[in-house]
C-alpha cells in the first residue's frame, strides 16, 4: 500500500499583495509623501552646496577654455557667466538644486517606489527589478560622467567656430541650461540598451530579432544621438553613440545568454510550480495504438 501523498508547502502569501484599493491608495500616499519629503531635503542641501562647491563643479567646464574663448569680467584671467535679469540668478540655482537633489536623493524615492510594487511581483521578477535599478542608476552615473568629462573640448570646438574679432560672453541661464541638457541628454541614451535586456528578460524580444536587427539598431543609434546631443558636433555625436553601441552589443550577448537558459529551463521543467487548483498543461491529443504484435510460430504462417 502505498503511502500518502507528499505535497508541496506553499510559501505563505505576503499580506501587503491582498490589501484592498483604498489600502493600496493609502501606500501610495504615504509612499509618495516620503519620496517628496526626501526630494526637499536633498534640494535643500543642494541649494546650501550650490555656494560651496556645486556651482563651480558645473562652471569648471567653461573656466578650462582659453582665455580668448570666454567671459572674464575686469580680471584679466577670469571665468564669469551673464546674467540678464533680475530673477535670472533665483531660477539659475534653483533649476540646479532641484536637479541635483532628484539625483541625490534618488536612492531613496526609487526605494519607495520598489517597496510599493514589490508585493505584487514574484520572486524573481523581484530579483530583476533591484537588478535593473542598480544598473540604471550605475548607466545613468557613468553617461552624465561621460558627458561632463567632454564638455570642455565640446565647447571649445562649437565656440572657437565663431572665429575671430568676437567676443565670446555666455548667460549664464544658456551655459547652465547648456550643461545640464547634455548630462541628462547622456544620463537617459545609456539607459536605451538596458530596455532591449529588460524586454528581453520578461519574454518581449528575443535574441534572435536582436541579433537579425544588429545593423539597424547600430544605424538607428547614431542617428538617436545625431539628434539627441545637444551640440550638434561630431565630437559629441561619436562620443554618445559610440558607448551606446558597446551597450547594444553588450546586451545582445547578455540575451543570447538568457535564451539559451530559458531554452534549457523549459526542456527539463515540470509541473512543480502549477497550483493546486490549476490544470496541468498536458497534451490531450490522441495517439495512434501500437500494432499488436502477431505472436503466431512462422512454421503456421502461409
Amino acid at each position: 500500500m502505498s503511502g500518502p501523498r507528499l505535497r508541496r508547502r506553499r510559501a505563505p502569501r505576503d499580506a501587503a499583495a491582498t490589501m484592498s484599493l483604498v489600502a493600496h491608495l493609502t501606500e501610495l500616499r504615504n509612499r509618495i509623501a516620503k519620496a517628496l519629503l526626501f526630494l526637499l531635503i536633498a534640494t535643500a542641501f543642494s541649494f546650501w552646496w550650490y555656494e560651496h562647491g556645486l556651482g563651480d563643479f558645473i562652471r569648471d567646464p567653461y573656466c578650462s577654455l582659453d582665455e580668448d574663448l570666454r567671459y572674464g569680467g575686469d580680471d584679466a584671467g577670469g571665468c564669469g557667466l551673464l546674467i540678464t535679469d533680475v530673477f535670472g540668478g533665483v531660477f539659475i540655482r534653483l533649476k540646479v538644486s532641484f536637479l541635483a537633489g532628484t539625483v541625490l536623493s534618488a536612492p531613496f524615492w526609487l526605494y519607495q517606489l520598489w517597496a510599493f510594487i514589490t508585493p505584487g511581483l514574484k520572486r524573481n521578477e523581484k530579483r530583476y527589478g533591484v537588478s535593473f535599478v542598480a544598473v540604471s542608476t550605475l548607466l545613468f552615473a557613468l553617461g552624465a560622467l561621460l558627458a561632463y568629462v567632454s564638455l570642455s573640448k565640446g565647447l571649445e570646438l562649437l565656440l572657437s567656430l565663431a572665429g575671430d574679432g568676437v567676443v565670446v560672453a555666455l548667460t549664464a541661464q544658456d551655459y547652465i541650461g547648456f550643461v545640464l541638457s547634455l548630462l541628462v541628454a547622456f544620463g537617459v541614451s545609456f539607459e536605451v540598451p538596458l530596455i532591449a535586456v529588460a524586454l528581453n528578460l520578461v519574454g518581449a524580444l528575443s535574441h534572435e530579432v536582436l541579433a537579425r536587427s544588429r545593423r539597424w539598431i547600430f544605424f538607428l543609434t547614431i542617428v538617436f544621438a545625431a539628434f539627441v546631443t545637444p551640440t550638434q558636433d561630431p565630437f559629441t555625436m561619436l562620443l554618445m553613440a559610440g558607448p551606446m553601441i558597446v551597450l547594444f552589443e553588450l546586451a545582445i550577448q547578455i540575451a543570447r545568454v538568457v535564451d539559451k537558459r530559458r531554452a534549457k529551463r523549459a526542456a527539463v521543467e515540470h509541473f512543480h510550480d502549477i497550483d493546486d487548483d490549476e490544470a496541468s498543461p498536458l497534451d490531450a491529443t490522441p495517439s495512434s495504438l501500437d500494432e499488436p504484435q502477431d505472436s503466431t510460430p512462422a512454421s503456421f504462417r502461409g
